[in-house]
């Protein structure tokens, strides 16, 4: 089994990769040693100069649901000041971060590979606001739970840069958090503490690390395979699995009936299989209210298009429920266009916008 040594733990045991007197650092229940020690208490123990905690979108320990942050406080276990970064930009997230009174931002949570997860760009607006302050950044980096050789799906139309997507890069982009923050482009003191033991087609099981759920429907990364591609039925009327213990795995409404899951198996997917299911979220769309719909079964990781699924799945959804199904304005920013919805709409067949993946471009720090 492959070992990857994290830049966290790396840092943990050489403090001065770090630089600065005053490190606040950027972290949730993800940045953790491979023997689950906090980052935060570990770098502590080892003497780095840790002053302050910053918490993305879900909190510092994970406890917020999604669109949801943890209040401003102090860290129990730490003794630090806790800051809240969600929905923080500009000038106010510069506020936030100087009343912190650091000098150097470090950066350590891990990602899912997907352009819509929302902490890549928390690094995004931090890094922002660390050129804006003349402050230090640091990326700890981590393996991305996809590996990294496989790019799929367009790149983001800036026309519709949000939370869940400022910089034009793909959907399952292929790329660490260090790779993409040198490749976002902004004037700052920027250092990456790379990972050793990587190499790009390392799958995560062979990593050696232990899998912390990065937010709470986010439970294995079984879900973080599927979400590249189920993740777009946010932006439809359909559950995507919140409020069960498969979310993302999990799609469905009330109105689907027995045709939705012989369809999509006829697609012949590359890698996946559909369960037809029935399941009542207990929270979210559809809250208690009985729904039918898939299950993803995916048995080949390698041949497996998650960006294609989803985007089939929408056009069988779209085909068998053209009365029902209803496209929400949240699609066009996941997907980052408005491409999606007008095919879909127009009843035209949108797995043209998904070409055979291809691989990262540019400069990589794991060639």
């Amino acid at each position: 089994m492959t070992l990857v040594r994290t830049g966290a733990e790396r840092l943990a045991n050489d403090p001065a990769l770090a630089g600065g007197t005053r490190l606040g650092l950027v972290t949730n229940p993800t940045g953790v040693l491979p023997d689950l020690t906090p980052t935060a208490e570990a770098l502590l123990a080892a003497g780095a100069p840790v002053t302050a905690l910053f918490g993305p979108e879900h909190g510092l320990h994970g406890t917020a649901q999604a669109d949801g942050g943890e209040a401003d406080g102090v860290d129990e276990r730490t003794g630090l000041p806790v800051h809240n970064t969600y929905k923080l930009a500009g000038e106010e997230l510069d506020a936030a971060v100087a009343a912190a009174g650091v000098d150097t931002l470090v950066f350590d949570i891990a990602d899912v590979g997907s352009r819509f997860y929302t902490y890549v760009w928390t690094m995004y607006d931090l890094l922002a606001s660390a050129s804006r302050l003349g402050l230090r950044f640091v990326v700890l980096d981590r393996p991305n739970p996809l590996g990294g050789t496989v790019a799929e799906g367009p790149l983001l139309d800036p026309a519709y840069a949000s939370f869940v997507g400022r910089h034009p890069i793909p959907v399952r982009h292929a790329l660490t958090a260090g790779e993409l923050a040198g490749r976002f482009g902004f004037d700052a003191d920027l250092t990456v503490v790379e990972m050793t033991g990587w190499r790009r087609d390392t799958p995560w099981e062979e990593t050696g690390l232990p899998w912390v759920m990065p937010s709470v429907n986010m439970p294995t990364p079984d879900t973080a395979l599927v979400y590249p591609g189920t993740c777009l039925f946010e932006g439809t009327n359909f559950s995507e699995g919140r409020g069960t213990t498969r979310p993302f795995e999990l799609i469905g409404a009330p109105y689907v009936d027995g045709r939705f899951a012989p369809a999509l198996d006829a697609l012949g997917l590359p890698g996946v299989r559909f369960r037809d299911v029935r399941f009542t979220p207990t929270f979210h769309k559809h809250a208690g209210t009985p729904v039918r719909g898939v299950q993803l079964h995916v048995h080949d990781r390698e041949a497996f298009r998650p960006v294609l699924t989803g985007v089939s799945m929408l056009h069988v959804a779209r085909t068998l429920y053209p009365d029902d199904l209803r496209l929400l304005p949240g699609l066009d920013h996941l997907w980052g266009s408005g491409e999606l919805t007008r095919r879909l709409e127009a009843g035209e067949d949108p797995r043209e916008l998904c070409p055979p993946p291809g691989t990262p471009s540019g400069p990589l720090l794991y060639g």
